[in-house]
């Protein structure tokens, strides 16, 4: 198999970017979706496609439609034509130019879909799933099922939950915050759904104050909570903190979605505020995933990847830190309709199809088409 792939190396190495396309779908949501500071009706997915002659990469991101109009204008003057191989060069230039516009939020966003892509079409020329490109280093990831919005009722909670439990998930989160007075008893509704082995992940998405959050902590170690995650904005590292230091001892205390950049993981791991670093590829794409699971693997701090399960699956096999993977509830139904190539968790662990290259998914072109923006 090396020498296979160093042939094709060899083959390819002057493989340029041939075509590049922009695609933008909104899904709705199928049910009204809320955590302790935001609701939504619909997600948007950014998805980048990248060929090299008849060879094809995909790379995606959850971002608002503008988003795509950036990653359109970076492609046209950085992206095209360019050697798909010379990859950090690419990633080198695509930082150079968002500079002004900063890099977090949409601007980074746009780097992301389009760095996935990259991967995406690298592992696909060499004709290797992505794993085996990056190196594994196992087969397989638990992932977390996430969902339990605060718009939901008993239960939809009770029925989501006991799904999850009953398909063999060992984890599922559920959001808290928008009434922090109930959440007490919410979290006992989902404990009587999941029983007494599955853990329980609570997220209040920064709603919290530093004391109402310890407050709370003290209320769901009742119920055998063993995750907090961002229990006060993760922008305050002092709170994040001061929370880790007096929560209920073994509660995680987990943030880092919002992580655009290495420095951003770097300071939050030096402020000590989490025990849990989580990333999101496409915020950071996984070069920043990469990154961060090298962060961690110098603070000898577990990594946990936020969102997106099927953009992480490859990457999580394939950095030693990692976890488990959140399966967030809107992002796994629209990758399950969007993708050929998506694998359902088996006993509550996704793993990759190693037949398939690149990060094994498809899109179903008929199937998505109602969705385009």
């Amino acid at each position: 198999m090396v020498a296979v792939v160093c042939f094709s190396y060899l083959m390819l190495q002057e493989a340029n970017i041939t075509g590049s396309a922009v695609r933008v779908f909104t899904v709705p949501t199928d049910a009204p979706e809320a955590d302790g500071t935001c609701a939504w009706d619909k997600s948007t997915m950014v998805l980048v496609e990248l060929s090299s002659g008849s060879t094809r990469g995909i790379g995606y991101t959850y971002a608002d439609a503008s988003t795509g109009k950036l990653a359109e204008t970076l492609l046209c003057e950085i992206v095209n034509g360019r050697d798909a191989f010379a990859h950090a060069a690419i990633l080198k230039d695509l930082l150079a130019r968002i500079r002004n516009q900063g890099m977090c939020g949409i601007a980074m966003m746009a780097v992301s879909a389009i760095d996935n892509a990259l991967w995406d079409l690298r592992a696909c020329l060499l004709g290797v799933p992505l794993a085996n490109l990056l190196g594994r280093v196992r087969d397989s990831i638990p992932v977390y099922g996430s969902g339990g919005f605060t718009t939901y009722t008993d239960a939809q909670l009770r029925t989501q939950f006991g799904d999850w439990a009953a398909a063999g998930f060992s984890m599922v989160k559920m959001k808290i915050g928008s009434h922090p007075s109930d959440d007490p008893r919410r979290v006992r509704v989902a404990r009587e759904s999941i029983g007494s082995n599955v853990r329980l992940f609570v997220d209040a998405n920064g709603a919290t104050t530093v004391m109402q959050a310890l407050d709370l902590a003290h209320a769901f170690a009742k119920n055998g909570v063993s995750w907090f995650e961002e229990p006060v904005s993760s922008d305050d590292l002092a709170g994040m903190r001061t929370v880790r230091d007096r929560a209920p001892a073994g509660m995680d205390i987990a943030a880092g979605e919002y992580g655009y950049t290495a420095w951003y993981f770097r300071r939050m791991i030096d402020s000590g505020a989490v025990t849990v670093l989580q990333a999101d590829a496409t915020r950071c794409g996984i070069s920043g995933f990469l990154d961060a699971a090298a962060l961690c693997w110098a603070a000898n701090l577990p990594l946990s990847a936020h969102c997106a399960p099927s953009q992480h699956m490859h990457v999580c096999c394939a950095v030693p830190r990692a976890v488990h993977m959140e399966f967030f509830h809107d992002h796994a139904r629209i990758e399950r309709m969007f993708f050929d190539g998506f694998s359902e968790p088996r006993q509550g662990v996704m793993t990759p199809d190693l037949s398939r290259p690149g990060i094994g998914l498809t899109l179903r072109d008929s199937d998505v088409r109602k969705f385009s923006v």
